[in-house]
């Protein structure tokens, strides 16, 4: 048994804006079940003190950075006997907003100060300094919102192993220089080799070079970020660890408890492959609720994503619009936000064609199961995506997706060619690139597929039968975290 000290800035349910949410929680129930000591560390956002019922404050803390104390909460995840840690600071946390932004969109002013501050509680507990009695054996730091923790740690001796999993490398937490003096971090961090970035602080940088494993969250990313295209400048970087054997892709996976067809509360009528007929009267409950006509033989187009470039949604609109247009018997239902223009365009298009596309603005996680469960496909035509979690959700509710061959997509969706239809491998469509004609070129394919019943059955009884269970990943972690030694 290890124990495992495992810090993210958001853990569902409690808070979530993404794919790192969700594993947050299921990574660790997963460890939790394979006999692991794990216990997650997080912010006590306002969110979060809202949800949670049995709250102990167990320390008062004094940490640098920040004049006034910051006590140290205790509670379990919900649904679970995991251990659960909030950061409790109030002038940082305990505020209206996401985590990383304000309620208007635009990103909270003191972000490397709120970070800082949990990187640096997040390395007390590690070398067991927090008056937590508890020292792990290792540390899993997750995206750049802990990336200062493994510096800060640098010069520790008794410090744990290190794993740094990159969920995102877009997203840098990248501030000035003075930032990065105002935040009194040591000044011997600062250097080509340390936090610094072309000028910069970089948050992610910093877990990268301090980390002794750095992982992604599919093995195709892990690739891709070693490219000049997807390395956002830390590909050399990210290239040596590779070459060193210190980065590895594990593919994520879901929570098949939450994400079941056959058990689904959230859903108008459960079914399995055995019962696959019952999949239909849940595309019917959304055509009628979103006032679509009722129609079986329309294709169901469904989207859950945020409504920005990296997702390739501007692809999936003008793909839609044209398809429209031309008189394709297409339906689309979106939900999601994002950049305005986004959103806009989309609500020009339902207001087009209002009996054949349905949007809604925000997150609604019932709405999310619902789509998976009535929708005929799930598009994800992402110009990159790490891993991807609801193509797999997709799969396991036998609505096929229709995705761009990258990053995680590429490792879980396997094209319907007439080679892997025959190999009886094929689950779903993917595309190379990222333009409005190779996914219309795709989408077109999935049309005159969708009109051939049994090739379609077939491909849905291949999608359902695939296992995307923490079960491999876990075990995975579980041997990394027992082979890392300290760099």
């Amino acid at each position: 048994m290890r124990k495992i000290l495992f810090a993210s800035s958001e853990v569902h349910p409690l808070m979530k804006t993404g794919g790192l949410a969700d594993v947050s929680a299921s990574l660790p129930i997963a460890l939790h079940e394979h006999g692991q000591d794990v216990r997650i560390i997080m912010p006590a956002y306002r969110k979060c003190l809202q949800q949670l019922e049995k709250l102990e404050t167990v320390v008062s803390i004094k940490l640098d950075g920040y004049h006034l104390p910051v006590d140290i909460l205790e509670a379990t995840l919900p649904g679970t006997d995991v251990k659960l840690w909030l950061l409790h600071s109030p002038h940082h946390y305990d505020r209206d907003g996401g985590p990383y932004s304000h309620p208007e969109g635009h990103d909270w002013e003191d972000n490397a100060a709120r970070f800082a501050l949990f990187s640096r509680l997040i390395a007390k507990i590690a070398v067991n300094q927090a008056g937590l009695d508890w020292q792990p054996d290792v540390l899993h730091c997750n995206d750049w919102q802990t990336g200062l923790a493994p510096a800060l740690l640098s010069t520790h001796k008794n410090r744990p192993d290190i794993v740094f999993t990159i969920h995102n490398l877009a997203y840098q937490g990248l501030f000035s220089f003075d930032v990065f003096q105002a935040l009194d971090l040591p000044d011997t961090l600062w250097n080509i080799n340390g936090l610094e970035f072309y000028g910069m602080m970089s948050f992610m940088k910093a877990g990268l070079v301090y980390a002794d494993h750095i992982t992604t969250v599919s093995p195709t990313y892990a690739k891709e970020i070693c490219s000049y295209e997807l390395g956002y400048g830390l590909e050399g970087l990210l290239a040596l660890r590779a070459e060193q054997d210190r980065l590895s892709g594990i593919l994520n996976g879901i929570d098949t408890d939450a994400w079941d067809p056959s058990r689904d509360a959230l859903i108008s009528k459960n079914y399995s492959f055995k019962l696959i007929r019952n999949k239909m009267l849940n595309k019917t409950a959304l055509q009628q609720q979103f006032f679509l006509n009722e129609n079986k033989d329309s294709l169901l187009v469904g989207i859950i994503s945020r409504l920005v470039s990296q997702k390739g949604i501007d692809l999936a609109i003008k793909t839609m619009t044209n398809l429209l247009e031309a008189g394709h018997d297409v339906q689309l239902i979106c939900l999601g936000s994002g950049e305005h223009v986004y959103e806009q365009d989309l609500r020009i298009l339902r207001a087009r064609f209002p009996d054949k596309v349905a949007i809604t603005i925000g997150y609604d996680e019932i709405l999310s199961h619902q789509i998976e469960a009535g929708a005929d496909v799930f598009l994800m035509p992402s110009r990159f995506e790490p891993c991807g979690l609801n193509q797999m959700y997709s799969l396991r509710y036998g609505t096929l997706p229709v995705v761009r061959n990258t990053g995680g997509l590429a490792d879980t969706v396997v094209d319907a060619s007439d080679e892997n239809r025959k190999a009886g491998v094929a689950n779903g469509f993917c595309f190379n690139d990222a333009t409005v004609e190779s996914l219309q070129t795709t989408l077109l394919r999935v049309v005159a597929l969708f009109q051939r019943p049994r090739i379609w059955r077939s491909m849905i009884n291949v999608a359902m039968q695939h296992d995307f269970s923490w079960e491999n990943s876990a075990n995975t972690y579980i041997e990394l975290y027992h082979h890392i030694k300290n760099s």
